[in-house]
């Protein structure tokens, strides 16, 4: 039999919505709904075909309670034939989906998949999955013990990351600022449009500040530590939104009469350090380097989750990567970082810029909790 392949035909996003704002009031299975439709607007196939979608989502409480992936397949009016899972890998979590949706395609599992995610943090804050009481926390005594109490914090991770790296709080604030910057040049410029459906008259990401500076950052007080370097102005904003990629093969493609944008060429993960947390994009980068057989040089952009401002910044001076080439249309400290649903926006706007720019090469990673973090290689096709 031919070898198969798993290939993006299309990618949608929402646009992003800040605290309290223009999706603060939506379900998480009504906005998933409203990207699965978009779907099958922009390519005209049948949802009967998709053999499952797979969904992220971080917090599986309240509105994303109860396989909120399924939930959505239904509110879409998808066949009920369409099945769909819900999984969590924290952050990555719709990273993870395009992951598990390539696997499937490649091992012949799937000839259709949707990957996706979705998280309102709005409705359901972060740690609201951490039950108390008669169920207990998250861990258990043998984790504590081994990590001398738990108590993990992504903020004081990023806190440790800049301890670690070295970096002052001007460099933080002064890539934050750029991050604003080259959000509002995509906005004005139309670059995000073609990945956006338009929510009712909601059509751009709204954590957008402009004339963010390192002036206008200094103000803000630290967060996490007294006398620290991590604030609301250099971490990732509270969020709202979704987002999602329809797959298959080559072959599956062309009997459907649609055009791959791109192939899923390497995907891998790796685990570091779970108290800091949040340095494992430098060893999955290197992995997936190692396994696709390219170079950094050969990538020409990159996608790293601004979840803090150190975590991009660690993981430049740990590849050599080339700055220019990083997250240049913004990343989640101006974007937003709708949990689940930031692997799939991150890959929706590394594929869109892709195809605008015929850039060979596209490399995604995102730290996740727990010391985690995917990595993926798309080839344009």
């Amino acid at each position: 039999m031919p070898a198969r392949d798993a290939v993006i035909v299309d990618a949608v996003r929402t646009p992003v919505g800040k605290k309290k704002g223009s999706l603060a009031d939506w379900h998480a299975a009504d906005l998933s709904a409203h990207v699965l439709r978009s779907l099958v607007d922009r390519t005209g196939i049948d949802p009967a075909v998709v053999d499952d979608v797979i969904w992220g989502c971080v917090q599986q409480v309240g509105m994303q309670f109860f396989n909120v992936g399924r939930l959505a397949v239904l509110a879409a009016g998808w066949p009920e034939s369409v099945p769909a899972t819900t999984i969590d890998r924290q952050c990555g979590s719709s990273q993870q989906s395009v992951h598990f949706a390539a696997a499937g395609l490649i091992s012949g599992q799937y000839d259709v998949a949707v990957a996706g995610g979705v998280e309102m943090m709005n409705s359901v804050p972060l740690g609201a999955g951490a039950a108390d009481g008669k169920y207990g926390l998250p861990g258990g005594p043998l984790m504590t013990a081994r990590y001398d109490g738990g108590g993990f914090s992504q903020g004081i991770g990023a806190e440790m990351m800049v301890e670690k790296w070295g970096f002052d709080r001007a460099r933080l604030d002064e890539f934050s600022a750029g991050s604003h910057a080259k959000l509002a040049a995509a906005t004005d410029s139309g670059a995000l449009a073609g990945q956006i459906t338009p929510v009712g008259d909601f059509a751009v990401d709204e954590g957008l500040r402009r004339g963010t500076s390192v002036e206008t950052l200094a103000a803000l007080r630290p967060s996490f530590k007294e006398g620290g370097t991590i604030h609301a102005g250099n971490a990732s904003q509270i969020s709202d939104g979704s987002a999602a990629l329809l797959m298959t093969t080559s072959e599956k493609a062309a009997e459907l009469g649609l055009t791959p944008i791109a192939r899923v060429h390497t995907a891998v993960l790796a685990g570091d350090d779970p108290v800091m947390m949040l340095g494992a994009p430098i060893p999955a980068t290197s992995k997936a380097l190692a396994k696709s057989g390219l170079s950094i040089e050969d990538i020409g952009v990159f996608e790293v989750n601004e979840a803090f401002a150190p975590v991009p910044l660690a993981w430049l001076a740990e590849t050599g990567a080339d700055e220019a080439r990083l997250n240049p249309n913004g990343g989640a400290i101006a974007i937003g970082h709708p949990l689940g649903a930031s692997g799939a926006r991150l890959m929706t706007t590394l594929v869109h810029h892709m195809k605008d720019n015929q850039v060979r090469y596209g490399l995604q990673t995102m730290c996740e909790g727990g010391g985690l973090a995917n990595a993926t290689v798309l080839e344009l096709l």
